[in-house]
């Protein structure tokens, strides 16, 4: 069992953080236990405790990571692409993160808040950063729009996609007779994305 002093509060909450994904990443949210977390990296549950709060606390913080890495994702989407080409890039760079880290994507969904907890400010930060990638090119598309105009439009839009990411990945799609995600993914972009240019030179 490892001393406090041998690592800082910073470094054992990194510590944590990193064997927490991991959990997560080979066994899923459903074997993520404080215990399990404090074995692996040789600290007592307490230490745990020293660095969050509690578990939802511990949660949240690994929930932000995967915001981050899916910010960094759609981020290296290339800037040279027409805007129209970039929100389909995008679209297909948040399915290519969903699939290729499923359990860490998942879990951002699968963790619900209780009715007495709610988001901090510097999470709904990460959120917000999501959007603000769509909004960007969707902008360009349609000069003319006010901003709540986009900002709503691009939440819609996020929310189709993420509808067809979650239907795709947990083998839903046959419910709703697409078999190619891929596919229904462009098409629900590009009729999107017709319409919203459209409304814009009304």
């Amino acid at each position: 069992m490892a001393r406090r002093s041998e690592h800082s509060q910073e470094e054992i909450k990194d510590m944590v953080l990193k064997a927490a994904e991991n959990i997560v990443i080979e066994d899923g949210y459903g074997e993520l236990k404080v215990r399990k977390i404090a074995m692996d990296i040789g600290y007592t549950v307490g230490s745990v405790y020293m660095v969050f709060e509690n578990m939802a606390d511990l949660i949240m913080h690994l929930q932000a990571r995967t915001l981050d890495a899916i910010a960094e994702t759609l981020t290296n989407v290339s800037l040279e692409q027409q805007a129209d080409q970039k929100v389909i890039a995008l679209a297909k760079a948040y399915l290519t993160f969903a699939s290729e880290n499923f359990n860490r994507w998942a879990m951002l969904f699968e963790h619900r808040l209780s009715e007495s907890e709610t988001l901090p400010d510097w999470y709904t930060v990460k959120i917000e950063r999501l959007f603000q990638i769509l909004e960007e090119p969707m902008r360009q598309m349609a000069t003319g729009l006010t901003e709540h105009q986009i900002k709503q439009a691009a939440r819609a839009l996020w929310g189709g996609i993420h509808g067809v990411c979650l239907l795709s990945l947990t083998g839903k799609m046959d419910t709703v007779g697409v078999e190619d995600a891929e596919e229904a993914l462009l098409l629900l972009v590009e009729n999107f994305i017709r319409g919203w240019e459209a409304s814009a030179v009304k």
